[in-house]
């Protein structure tokens, strides 16, 4: 573990070059300098997170940082212990620390996805224990563009003996493929640049269970000849964890009002599909469809504000407080039941007449519960038994409520690092060019956070006082919490992602986390993200399209301005 400097504490700088800036030196060295943030001029910007928000810390550490949130609550002992649980692996022990994994997970721990805390690396193969590896498998139906029924929605590759993987990770195939641009991959001034996609196969065989689809209101079994037809797969990698709790603590109201805002701006130009159908009703200005939970929790609606997909809203219940679950598949009070396959059968019927997890069965439910406290696991008849342990919502609870709490304080206690280089001339001009380009139209540079009344589905959580909050802080995550659409060969499953945040990305060779940008880190620097941000096809064109074109007007040193900005924020 590591501690800890706030942003008040006086920092001495360290100046280290990186590789943005042009060959002839016309734009300033990319640095780790940050300067002293108790002086008074340092622009509003600088405190990316805010006053209660923001580290000075720009060592490998950066993105691990409490914010002065958590130490102003008294947390630290708290927020160290949940950085505990983040960090190491899971087991598949009985008791003691970190027990519980299993019979299927798609990793062991949570660095494997979070190297550095930050955001996952690019993969030439798919292996769950390859650490950096933060690819998460999208298989999707093309007919209706829903997961598949038979896996899960993070779809597992890795089981406890005697079970089986759900996925065979050795079938699958990743492959970089070559891409050229309608500017063959080229600058009016002659700069050249690179760019590549995946293309991801599994093969039929990979599969344990068959392959169900739902159609029309039930599920369909797909023949070998339809799962090559229908089904498509995607990676989508992980993004930077710290920050969350910030962006957790903006009003829904004005989430919803940048929705509105944008579907008039869209309607009054003639763009009526600007907007993503099923989240926003873009002709009433309403939202289509909110989050809520009513398993654990009373099926209040929510604001949808996280993952690309959009698919979550409060941060807890959102997916690092339910990765903690899923990915590893440790059970605690609020989820005492298995994450298998989103229909909720598949793995557990194949499972129950394999013979060779019956040959197994007797002997790990016995060493699982040796005393015998869920006695509808041990009748004797095998078939039953696995059907009904795999099945059960009433699993022993393996990570205690305590240490639940402490690794939410911990996930949303986590600062943002200041921005850097905001006192030099390109860092300015950089600025200035984000905004003139039209990048900041999506990557809206501030928010507000409101009053910062606790927000949780999952009804865990029911008094302020239990987390870090953050009200009325003024933040720099740069986006919109909008979904648009960029044309991207081989794109995300719907076409839609959310904005992705910035802040803090400069950091990450730093930290030891990914560098690659994009959802399935397609991008292997900022010149290659913001390309792809250009692309046009028979499918329709990228909403930040003009947004490129200008940027490829700009001269080489005002292009380097842009992306020193950026990796400076």
């Amino acid at each position: 573990m590591k501690r800890l400097s706030l942003f008040g504490s006086v920092l001495l700088s360290t100046i280290i070059t990186v590789g943005c800036s042009s060959s002839d030196g016309s734009v300033e060295p990319l640095t780790w300098e940050i300067g002293d943030p108790t002086a008074t001029d340092y622009p509003e910007d600088y405190y990316a997170g805010g006053q209660l928000g923001t580290t000075a810390v720009n060592t490998a550490t950066a993105f691990e940082q409490p914010t002065k949130a958590v130490v102003d609550a008294g947390m630290m002992t708290a927020f160290n212990e949940g950085e505990y649980l983040f960090e190491k692996d899971y087991n598949t022990n009985t008791d003691g620390a970190f027990h519980g994994l299993g019979p299927v997970f798609v990793r062991r721990g949570c660095l494997y996805c979070h190297p550095g805390y930050g955001h996952g690396a690019r993969q030439t193969e798919y292996k769950a224990d390859n650490h950096r590896n933060g690819y998460l498998l999208v298989i999707y139906d093309k007919t209706t563009n829903a997961y598949i029924r038979s896996v899960a929605g993070m779809p597992q590759t890795v089981a406890v003996k005697p079970f089986k993987a759900p996925i065979d990770e050795n079938q699958i195939k990743i492959a970089w493929n070559e891409y050229t641009d309608e500017w063959g991959n080229k600058f009016p001034d002659g700069e050249t640049y690179s760019l590549i996609y995946p293309e991801v196969t599994i093969p039929y065989s990979a599969y344990y269970a068959p392959v169900a689809v739902g159609r029309g209101g039930s599920d369909v079994i797909l023949s070998e000849d339809e799962y090559n037809n229908d089904v498509v797969v995607r990676l989508e990698s992980t993004i930077g964890i710290y920050g969350t709790g910030l962006t957790d603590a903006i009003p829904d109201a004005d989430i919803t009002a940048q929705w509105e805002k944008e579907g008039k701006y869209f309607n009054s130009i003639g763009k009526t599909d600007a907007l993503n159908p099923a989240m926003w009703d873009q002709a009433n200005g309403k939202w289509n469809s909110y989050y809520s939970n009513s398993l654990q929790g009373d099926g209040t609606n929510y604001v949808r504000r996280y993952t690309y997909a959009m698919s979550r809203g409060p941060l807890m219940d959102a997916a690092g407080v339910n990765a903690i679950w899923n990915i590893t598949n440790v059970t605690r009070s609020d989820r005492r039941y298995h994450y298998l396959d989103l229909a909720g059968t598949y793995y557990a019927t194949q499972s129950s007449k394999d013979p060779e997890v019956q040959a197994g069965f007797t002997e790990y439910i016995t060493r699982l519960d040796p005393l015998k406290k869920h006695p509808e696991w041990h009748t004797g008849n095998l078939e039953k038994d696995i059907y009904t342990y795999l099945t059960s919502k009433q699993q022993d609870v393996e990570m205690t409520d305590e240490q639940f709490k402490n690794f939410a304080i911990w996930h949303r206690g986590l600062a943002v690092p200041a921005a850097r280089n905001t006192t030099t001339e390109d860092f300015k001009k950089g600025k200035e060019l984000f905004s003139q380009i039209g990048c900041a139209a999506c990557h809206r540079p501030s928010w507000e956070t409101g009053d910062d009344h606790l927000q949780d589905p999952n009804k865990f959580f029911k008094d302020d006082s239990e987390l870090p909050r953050y009200p009325h802080q003024k933040i720099w995550p740069y986006t919109d919490f909008v979904q648009h659409r960029l044309w991207m060969k081989n794109d995300l499953r719907t076409g839609w992602c959310r904005t992705t945040p910035l802040w803090g990305r400069g950091l990450a060779a730093k930290c030891g986390s990914g560098v690659e940008r994009l959802h399935d880190c397609r991008a292997r620097n900022v010149l290659e993200a913001i390309m792809w941000h250009g692309c046009r096809n028979e499918g329709g064109t990228s909403d930040a399209y003009n947004a490129v074109t200008k940027f490829r007007s700009l001269s080489k040193k005002e292009r380097d301005q842009l992306i020193f900005f950026i990796e400076s924020i």
